[in-house]
């Protein structure tokens, strides 16, 4: 049916994107972002989730989330605004559709 979403839709948008020389495709190639995560979860101060509360975020993933920032100039809002907006962003930061788009907060250091 016309109109309607296929199956396979988003996986033909994400191809376009790559044979469009997506950079952040690139960045991801040639950047192997998991090699951060021990350093990550070294330096955050997670709070003990069995006594329950919101499961933290991913640390490698809110990382990607700065390296969007700082690569696109993006202030927190609109680092949101552009994960919910850009498949690109989305696809960078390992997000699917169906996902909630984390929420960037800037945390000030005392």
């Amino acid at each position: 049916m016309a109109g309607q979403p296929g199956l396979f839709d988003v996986e033909e948008r994400y191809a376009a994107l790559s044979a469009a020389g997506d950079p952040l495709e690139r960045l991801s190639a040639v950047v192997d972002f998991e090699i951060f995560r021990p350093v990550l979860e070294a330096a955050l101060a997670r709070s003990d989730c069995s006594r329950g509360g919101r499961p933290p975020c991913d640390a490698v993933l809110m990382f990607r989330i700065l390296v969007l920032q700082a690569l696109y100039s993006l202030s927190n809002k609109q680092a949101e605004f552009q994960l919910r907006d850009r498949l690109s962003f989305m696809r960078f930061v390992s997000l699917a559709l169906h996902q909630a788009v984390p929420e960037v907060v800037s945390h000030r250091v005392v």
